[in-house]
């Protein structure tokens, strides 16, 4: 009886994923008259290459520091460095991630693929916050709708319906609320201003792109985890409630006793879902920004499909999609370790 899905399984995932695996250590492109060829670990090389260069200030010929019009310290180029530069061939080709300065010298962080790295970082930040927010807010609701009360079950529906939705129409109607004209954010938040706010363009400002996508996500996910917390609040026995009437607890001392203990498996295994989930992190980006603008909104699966498909690069888009897989692996081995019973 298994035989069917076991095949579908195997067919549709494993296969793939082994595709996937070897693929990456190749030059495979999607359409291509040269023969495929073994590569080794470059692919993976250029992905996650990174070097550092500290600058110091150019000086004038009696050794003072050379101050621009600006008023700012005047340094070399970074391309002299990065482009045929025989004393730095391991700059060779890189760009300028991020820098800092340190007294009069700046350090810069430079990147082989700086798409890359502005997407690996882009999916890391929206984990970091989208996790514990929607795992936060769907306790919250869940907590609100776990009464008795009548009517309650319109609420409960109310709450879960974004998740029923395809997230491409969310992302839509989304795109709508954001647009930078006439989008309802903007109008709604004038009118309440009495017209003192002034209209964001919010998928088009890399300072508010990727926050406007985390708002929507977290809004519509956030059902579907209310109904998993709700169900572990619902196996919670009673009597232990009664218990804590009878011994005078708070409700604060009820939910540090008696809900949050019992709701432990339920809250591991909310972690490790929105975890996965976000890591995914795909359609919203397709539909809303497309990575843009000036690559703020970038992530790893996003960037997986461009240079698989779009760029017919599969061997570039194995390898993310491998580093992916290895990523997600070891956060859910760590999860699982720190969430195990003691």
């Amino acid at each position: 009886m298994s035989g069917p899905a076991l095949m579908l399984i195997t067919l549709f995932l494993i296969v793939p994923f082994l595709l996937a695996f070897w693929f990456s250590f190749t030059n495979q492109r999607l359409i291509s008259p040269n023969p495929t060829e073994f590569v080794g670990t470059s692919n993976f090389e250029q992905l996650l290459g990174v070097g550092t260069l500290v600058l110091e200030p150019e000086r004038a010929e009696d050794g003072s520091l050379i101050v621009a019009d600006d008023g700012e310290l005047s340094y070399p180029r970074v391309r002299n460095f990065t482009r045929n530069n025989p004393d730095y061939q391991h700059l060779n080709g890189m760009r300028e991630w991020f820098s800092w300065d340190w007294g009069d010298s700046k350090v810069l962080v430079l990147a082989r693929d700086l798409v890359f790295m502005k997407a690996l970082t882009n999916t890391l930040f929206f984990v970091i916050v989208v996790a514990p927010v929607q795992a936060s807010i769907a306790l919250l609701l869940a907590l609100m709708i776990n009464q008795k009360l009548r009517g309650i079950n319109v609420f409960r529906t109310i709450y879960f319906m974004p998740v029923v939705v395809s997230i491409v129409v969310v992302s839509l109607l989304w795109r709508f609320i954001y647009d930078g004209n006439s989008g309802l954010l903007n109008n709604l938040l004038e009118f309440v201003t009495f017209g003192a706010f002034k209209p964001v363009d919010w998928l088009g400002n890399p300072d508010t792109a990727m926050g406007a996508i985390m708002a929507m996500s977290i809004w519509q996910a956030v059902g579907f985890h209310m109904v998993i917390w709700l169900a572990g609040l619902q196996n919670i026995p009673a009597t232990l409630y009664e218990a804590a009437d009878i011994e005078g607890a708070n409700t604060w001392q009820k939910f540090r006793f008696v809900t949050w203990p019992g709701l432990r498996n339920t809250a591991v295994l909310i972690l490790v879902v929105i975890t996965m989930q976000a890591f995914a992190l795909f359609s919203q980006i397709d539909v809303m920004t497309n990575g843009g603008p000036l690559d703020s909104t970038q992530t790893l699966v996003f960037q997986a499909v461009t240079r698989g498909y779009e760029q017919q690069n599969i061997a570039g888009g194995s390898a993310i999609s491998v580093l992916l897989f290895l990523l997600v692996l070891s956060i859910s081995l760590i999860q699982r370790y720190i969430t195990r019973e003691r």
